[in-house]
């Protein structure tokens, strides 16, 4: 009996430390928000008829349309600048800038927590990922200084 709850429990002890069972642990980056810009990201189209016009034959046929504006957010690390933008289109947060961030890649989205807010995980798409030329310039710096 005691053989068998010493081999149970080997048995559990190796499925937790497998790596299956820790890949489920989620590793974020860090980076700091530098700024938000406004994006255009479509068109929104209004009709502009009513039921009483449409019955009472005074609504003109035209449609009203103006263009929408997007939240753009711009995430740098340490060596990639991301522009990001939320992927809830009706109700994005608006973020802290200057904040830092933690954010990890899953797929096709990042997924971005401010711990200054409330720490609460949203989802961006990237619009856009250049290196940070900024950090090299930095480095030259110090070694031109020696």
């Amino acid at each position: 009996m005691k053989v068998q709850q010493i081999l149970t429990l080997a048995l559990l002890t190796a499925v937790a430390l497998s790596p299956a069972a820790q890949a489920k642990e989620k590793h974020y980056q860090s980076g700091k928000l530098l700024r938000m810009d406004s994006a255009p990201c479509g068109m929104d189209q209004k009709n502009g008829k009513s039921l009483a016009g449409e019955m009472l034959g005074t609504d003109s046929a035209h449609m009203k349309t103006k263009e929408l504006l997007c939240p753009e957010y711009v995430l740098e690390t340490e060596k990639v600048v991301y522009h990001i933008r939320p992927k809830d289109d009706k109700h994005p947060a608006l973020l802290p800038i200057g904040e830092k961030a933690q954010f990890r890649l899953d797929k096709d989205k990042m997924v971005l927590r401010v711990e200054d807010m409330d720490d609460k995980d949203r989802d961006y798409i990237v619009v856009s990922m250049t290196p940070n030329t900024s950090s090299d310039r930095d480095d030259l710096s110090l070694v031109n200084s020696r």
